[in-house]
């Protein structure tokens, strides 16, 4: 599939950069040229098939070349997190047994050795490494040999480069064969390797390939690439998916400068996780707080008749006539965030709280929430543009099965799911059971196969009372708040809950607590807050956080566990 990029033609534009300042672009034949001649180069450095190479990079096209050509030569590339702590990436390594990594940056590769002496035998390097650094020593010890990207790939510059013979060997891969060895988040608990094969990545490409077809359609589109590509999220959706459809992948500069990109690339497609949403959405409201009343008057109209149209409330001809005035002097102006020409925005990898999902749905944003997990593919299920229902994470995808168990877990089946968890038998076997996925997510279907998340199996909090209260719905409704930037709950065995909140940028503690009792207001008796307390961010440095913008809430209670306890007596 990605090599057949080559076929396209040498004009068709395929994966776009920032370098220097400037643009810099490539097709589908440059594309191919150059993957199979890094898939030449890593083979005669001894690179076969069944060996796992750790991938430690940013997203940029280097990327999915590297992932294509070693694919192509049936080893398994182990993406890892360009976050991860030199703990991180000594866990992957032992446990994946990965003896060569790819690594873009110098600053990477430090890191990357950080990891301890012996691990690697070789190291390629996407950026030139100095010389102390590729033969003296680093934290971790000596240096492994250090094979330089630009020599791996200098073949595949010449116009009349072969690579054909490589699409070959790849078209011979067996579906079921492994794709990846991709590390979860690690949110419960040390990271899992997930053995994905390559029918779970095409069965996600195949499903959302029927699913966008249902929209108008246009040239290219074109996606803005900006979660991290070691997430299967982004592996799948951002990469494969979009370059299966033809679209031109465009990678961001990086989260800080997200606005000017979206203004720059103008995306006709995003994918983004909650807190992404969260944050566009608290700095729209921000600055509609700081206008005059009449635009805050017809920015709240706007969205109350958008959030009735969106549930199929009937508008009367005045209220309709208004909301044909509000799409053009505010809706329009609101669709200009995210560049003007947006054909769809997709939420994953976290539960997006429904009030989030309507605000944007209200203005004209078409945004669908999905669910999945890395041991499926990882889309499971999927809202349709044509019938979205936001408070739910959609109906599963083509060709896959969902379930729930009489315990509530919902489980999958299909073509999607996983081979199993590397060096891991017991716990594979326990996941996978008759074909069957065990997601340990707990949720139910309504009568027209619409999926809803209610919380993981080993989050839900049984209170001193008995009473089951799922802490990922309170924290999605807490950070929702304009005033509260991340929360954690707790209240395992005790009679209410507790909460651990983090102040938005500006807020104080005051603040905070006002915004606590409105969200009280709007929970059952159950889900209160009966105390909560303002910490210092939840960051990925501090290892409550992951690289996915979700809260380690094992992490979090362990370093709390003073305070926890004194909130909960």
């Amino acid at each position: 599939m990605m090599f057949d990029w080559g076929r396209r033609g040498p004009e068709r534009p395929m994966l776009r950069c920032w370098r220097q300042g400037a643009g810099v672009g490539l097709t589908g034949w440059d594309f191919a040229r150059r993957a199979a001649a890094v898939a030449r180069g890593l083979r005669a450095a001894g690179v076969a098939a069944g060996d796992r190479v750790m991938i430690v990079s940013e997203n940029r096209p280097e990327y999915p070349i590297a992932e294509a050509a070693l694919m192509a030569l049936r080893a398994v590339p182990v993406p890892a997190y360009t976050t991860n702590t030199p703990a991180d990436n000594a866990h992957i390594l032992r446990d994946s047994g990965a003896r060569v990594a790819i690594v873009s940056t110098a600053a990477l590769a430090e890191r990357l050795m950080a990891a301890g002496e012996g691990l690697l035998e070789r190291l390629v390097a996407m950026e030139p490494l100095a010389r102390e650094d590729r033969n003296g020593a680093s934290p971790g010890g000596e240096w492994p040999e250090v094979l330089a990207w630009s020599d791996l790939q200098a073949p595949g510059l010449a116009p009349d480069a072969p690579w054909e013979d490589i699409a070959d060997e790849a078209a011979r891969i067996r579906p079921d064969a492994m794709a990846c060895l991709i590390y979860t988040s690690g949110t419960g608990g040390a990271p899992k390797g997930v053995m994905v094969p390559h029918r779970a990545v095409l069965s996600n490409v195949d499903g959302a390939r029927r699913i966008l077809a249902t929209l108008p359609p246009v040239a290219q589109d074109v996606y803005l690439s900006f979660l991290p590509l070691s997430h299967a999220y982004e592996r799948t959706v951002g990469q494969f998916f979009m370059l299966a459809v033809g679209a031109e992948v465009v990678y961001a500069r990086g989260v800080e400068s997200l606005g000017a990109d979206m203004a720059q690339v103008r995306p006709t497609i995003v994918t983004m996780v909650p807190r992404v949403l969260e944050v566009i959405r608290a700095r729209i409201l921000a600055k509609v707080a700081r206008g005059p009343r009449w635009q805050q008057a017809l920015f709240a109209r706007a969205v109350a008749l958008g959030i009735r149209r969106r549930e199929g409330c009937p508008l009367s001809p005045w209220e309709r006539l208004q909301d044909r005035v509000l799409e053009c002097v505010v809706r329009r102006r609101i669709s200009r965030v995210f560049g003007g020409r947006l054909r769809v925005a997709i939420s994953g990898g976290a539960r997006l709280e429904p009030e989030v999902g309507r605000f944007f749905l209200s203005l004209g944003l078409a945004l669908l929430q999905g669910y999945g997990q890395t041991e499926a593919g990882p889309v499971i299920t999927v809202n349709r543009p044509l019938a979205t229902r936001i408070e739910t994470v959609g109906q599963p995808m083509p060709g896959v099965e969902v379930r729930i168990a009489a315990d509530g877990e919902i489980l999958a089946r299909g073509p999607l799911v996983m081979l199993g968890y590397w060096n891991l038998p017991d716990e594979s076997a326990a996941t996978l059971r008759d074909g069957w996925l065990h997601t340990g997510d707990i949720g139910m279907l309504d009568p027209d196969g619409y999926l809803r998340i209610t919380d993981r199996k080993k989050d839900m909090i049984v209170l001193s009372g008995g009473e089951n209260v799922s802490p990922a719905r309170v924290e999605g409704i807490l950070a929702a708040e304009p005033e509260i930037a991340q929360a954690a709950v707790f209240g395992e065995g005790q009679a209410g809950l507790t909460a651990l909140l983090v102040a938005a940028e500006g807020s104080d503690a005051a603040e905070v607590a006002a915004a606590v009792a409105r969200v009280n207001e709007r929970l059952s008796v159950t889900e209160r807050l009966r105390r909560h307390a303002v910490v210092a961010p939840f960051t990925i440095e501090n290892g409550m956080f992951t690289a996915t913008q979700k809260v380690r809430r094992h992490a979090v209670r362990a370093a709390y566990a003073e305070l926890l306890d004194q909130l909960g007596r």
